[in-house]
């Protein structure tokens, strides 16, 4: 499971969901679940919902309120196989904001609580991939709050991770954004973190699953199968290049160590041109 990074983080954090608590009048019950690098906490609460804090640096994060599950709330259909917003809570804390959310506890487990790509194969069974399809496809008619993915990012990103100049992105689809293997429960399916959800490239949503399931071919083969009518088109090859743009990136800064030689595999395989090799620390973003 992810952990605070320091000891700092995580007082700061575990204060956090005091405040958030008492503002939003419930208590924590269950044992905490910790976000990445510590930067999330949660836990169930007495009147059996969740309870989440989110951190960012004040600096670096917008003055509105949450843009994601609140206006997913109210944009994405309830087709769309999700947990549902019943409070939210805003505050700043010196260098820090905090987002606190109520939302609807979920009893399954996530499919990989240790890491966003998959290592052994689920089994998940037929009707888990009819509903990612469906929510999917519904999500696809929503309203987005923002455009997540920029040309300007896949412009400074592809010639140092793909080795190519970027192409033009023209088509655009209302979208998860990060649709990876600890965001997705096991049978029934719920899709979690609706913190990035915006316009995104068509095909990109599907393509990060599979790029995040290389190491398990069975269920990369799936994802194949199942919105090959997506990825096997001109746009959705341009969204998986994208993917593997924003994978390789990751690798530069030391993640994803295990994967990485797969995804320069499949990009050489997509593009004709082997990746270079980036150094690991890259401060690119």
């Amino acid at each position: 499971m992810y952990s605070p990074k320091d000891e700092t983080t995580r007082a700061r954090m575990e204060a956090a969901l005091a405040t958030a608590s008492s503002h939003l009048a419930t208590v924590p019950r269950g044992p905490l679940s910790w976000g990445w690098l510590g930067r999330t906490i949660g836990s169930r609460t007495e009147s059996g919902h969740w309870l989440r804090v989110h951190c960012g640096e004040a600096a670096k994060t917008p003055t509105t309120r949450n843009e994601g599950i609140a206006l997913a709330e109210e944009r994405v259909s309830d087709k769309v196989s999700r947990p549902h917003l019943h409070d939210l809570y805003r505050w700043e804390g010196g260098d820090y904001v905090f987002e606190a959310e109520l939302i609807d506890y979920i009893a399954q487990p996530v499919i990989s609580p240790e890491t966003p790509d998959l290592t052994e194969d689920p089994d998940l069974p037929d009707s888990w991939w009819t509903a990612l399809r469906e929510s999917l496809d519904a999500l696809g008619s929503a309203e987005p709050p923002r455009e997540t993915i920029r040309q300007s990012w896949a412009d400074r990103v592809f010639p140092e991770f793909l080795g190519i100049p970027a192409p033009a992105i023209t088509d655009r689809v209302t979208g998860h954004a990060d649709l990876q293997w600890a965001n997705l429960t096991h049978h029934p399916l719920v899709i979690l973190d609706w913190e990035r959800w915006g316009a995104v490239p068509v095909g990109y949503d599907p393509a990060m699953l599979y790029v995040n399931s290389l190491r398990v071919p069975a269920v990369a083969e799936r994802i194949r199968t199942e919105f090959a009518d997506v990825l096997d088109t001109p746009a959705g090859r341009i969204g998986e290049q994208i993917a593997l743009a924003e994978m390789l990136q990751a690798v530069g800064r030391g993640w994803y160590v295990e994967l990485a030689p797969l995804l320069r595999q499949r990009a050489e395989g997509l593009t004709g041109i082997l990746p270079p090799v980036a150094e690991t620390g890259s401060n690119a973003s």
